[in-house]
């Protein structure tokens, strides 16, 4: 499985972005999809996830209610639309997918996913 990820670039705080992350491979809907993100000088951390069907998603407190995770299963690819942005979600933000089922409790853990995407950056400015 192969993750493009797509759609960063340069916002003011409070505008809006929408990532991409395109999946090659013909089982991309049975998979587990999630995004991650690294800010400068600091570990990568979950931002959201979303189950196979689109039925269960999963978010960070710090981007609830302003960040929404959703996928179309026939063009294999799943989103991140971000809303008020802050200058704190500056960061790469990867793309990831699960081919193996993930219990709730570890759907935030990077340990979890199999698949990673090259990353895409976003900046932030205040």
């Amino acid at each position: 499985v192969q993750l493009q990820a797509s759609g960063g670039g340069l916002v003011q705080a409070g505008g809006s972005l929408t990532l991409s992350c395109a999946a090659s491979g013909r089982t991309f809907s049975s998979y587990t999809m999630g995004w991650f993100r690294q800010a400068p000088g600091k570990e990568r951390e979950f931002v959201a996830a979303i189950r196979w069907s689109g039925g269960s998603t999963f978010a960070a407190d710090s981007v609830k209610g302003r960040f929404a995770i959703s996928r179309d299963n026939a063009k294999n690819t799943v989103y991140l639309r971000m809303n008020s942005l802050k200058p704190e979600d500056t960061a790469v933000y990867y793309c990831a997918a699960a081919a193996t089922r993930i219990i709730n409790s570890y759907i935030r853990t990077e340990s979890a996913y199999d698949y990673w995407g090259q990353g895409t950056l976003v900046t932030v400015s205040s």
